[in-house]
């Protein structure tokens, strides 16, 4: 409804909105500042001479001047050779779900994968006395506080049937 109110008005009298606009004046572009450079160098002629006249002294010492330049050699890595060191993380086995060889089999340490995090909030929603916060963080490497803010902001979907309709009913 208010797509087809502003459409109207968007509408309305575009030609003779159009044709105003165009025969309007045109606004005259600013002038262009004179450059300070330019105007030294037409007012002093002798200035401009000694800009482009060639100093022979200078073009000597330039041509006395060597640069010599040499790249270190390229060494290629090969597979076996150095490895650069690295952060190593502790990981722990995964409590494998039912999708078996697409699981992930090893996470690390202080993070779960998704089946487990659905399956450790599966756990608290069905018995939650037992499945505590302190327990699931125990059980899973994870930190209370964590396992905390989870249980409170993550909850499992529950799957509901309602009972098929009968034809008498329909």
């Amino acid at each position: 409804m208010g797509g087809r109110l502003t459409r109207v008005f968007r509408t309305f009298n575009v030609e003779s909105r159009a044709r105003r606009e165009i025969s309007k004046e045109k606004p005259t572009r600013a002038p262009r500042h004179p450059t300070s450079r330019l105007d030294e160098l037409a007012d002093h002629p002798e200035i401009r001479e000694e800009v482009y006249r060639k100093d022979n002294r200078l073009l000597t010492l330039l041509k006395d001047v060597y640069v010599e330049s040499r790249d270190p050699p390229v060494r290629v890595k090969d597979g076996g050779g150095e490895h650069l060191p690295c952060k190593l993380e502790e990981k722990r086995l995964t409590k494998l779900g039912h999708l078996g060889d697409l699981d992930v089999k090893k996470v690390s340490k202080g993070k779960i994968s998704i089946v487990e995090a659905v399956t450790l909030l599966n756990n608290h929603k069905l018995h939650p006395q037992i499945w505590t916060a302190e327990k699931i963080a125990v059980e899973y490497s994870l930190e209370v506080k964590e396992v905390n803010s989870l249980l409170e902001f993550f909850i499992p979907f529950t799957v509901q049937e309602f009972p098929k309709e009968t034809k008498k009913a329909i």
